[in-house]
């Protein structure tokens, strides 16, 4: 067995995303793919995706919007695809570009910030590329410890 150790943080989010993360990585291996097919690797990254969107969100919890609104994406993503798709159908069917203000480009990168004020986006925000950043942090760890 391997004596070497992930990192710990002092940050409990980050340790809650650790472990959260690393046991969904554990499902996810445990379905090894029947083929090395383009398809199967990229429902393999989605997965991923998903249970590195979901650690992160579940191990905020319910205090901030943006963990909210993607912990129900996540819960509701059959319902939430179509919704993307048809949204995707209907921009591509425009022809004309419409320019966002830097307020409203933000509104669209924060989960959940559609529906907030400019000062509650902000602080919405901030926490969000906090925690954007652990998962980084979290997964270039991973990487390294099973890259040596």
């Amino acid at each position: 067995m391997n004596s070497k150790r992930l990192p710990s943080s002092p940050c409990p989010h980050r340790a809650k995303f650790n472990s959260r993360f690393l046991r969904a990585l554990a499902r996810i291996n445990k379905d090894k793919p029947t083929s090395s097919s383009y398809q199967e690797i990229c429902k393999r990254n989605w997965r991923i995706k998903i249970a590195d969107d979901a650690s992160m969100a579940s191990a905020i919890g319910s205090r901030r919007v943006w963990s909210r609104v993607m912990l129900w994406k996540l819960r509701s993503r059959t319902s939430y695809r179509a919704l993307i798709r048809s949204r995707a159908i209907g921009l591509k069917r425009k022809k004309q570009k419409v320019e966002l203000s830097h307020a409203d480009q933000l509104r669209q990168l924060v989960p959940g910030g559609e529906a907030m004020d400019f000062s509650n986006l902000l602080e919405e925000a901030s926490h969000h590329i906090k925690c954007l950043t652990a998962q980084v942090q979290v997964m270039r760890s991973i990487a390294d410890f099973y890259s040596t």
